[in-house]
């Protein structure tokens, strides 16, 4: 019985110190998603991972060959790729140079959003305030 008990202890201290269930993203932004689309030569990428038990979400965003200077970048939604939306989450503001990194912590409904593919990340420019680069959130397998 106490060699029973001990393995049941001794699995629930290594369950209970498992590494929280993350979920990765990434998203390829191009002027063609913006919508209307934008005619750029800008490109970008981001990658980025949840941790679903803290609702913890980290980013970096890297971007190249914009019209000018960033003046902001957002995380957008909720929304598909054909429709705009609200700004949920700000990464970046005007000046401050890339590659953007950092975290916030998602609320309920967010996170079930993001985990939908309901969100979109976009770059804005002087030339092209609403947005000049654009792509969407998508769940890595």
């Amino acid at each position: 019985m106490k060699i029973r008990l001990a393995a049941i202890a001794g699995f629930l201290v290594a369950f209970a110190a498992a590494p929280a269930m993350a979920q990765t993203f990434t998203a390829d932004l191009s002027g063609k998603s913006e919508n209307p689309a934008v005619q750029s030569d800008g490109t970008g990428a981001l990658t980025a991972s949840l941790d679903t038990k803290t609702k913890v979400l980290k980013w970096e965003l890297r971007f190249w060959g914009l019209t000018g200077p960033a003046i902001g970048s957002h995380f957008h939604g909720s929304a598909d790729a054909k429709t705009n939306a609200g700004i949920v989450v700000p990464i970046s503001k005007a000046g401050e140079a890339g590659p953007h990194v950092g975290t916030a912590t998602l609320t309920d409904a967010q996170m079930k959003d993001l985990l939908g593919g309901m969100w979109y990340v976009n770059v804005h420019t002087d030339k092209n305030k609403g947005g000049e680069i654009r792509g969407q959130v998508m769940k890595q397998k």
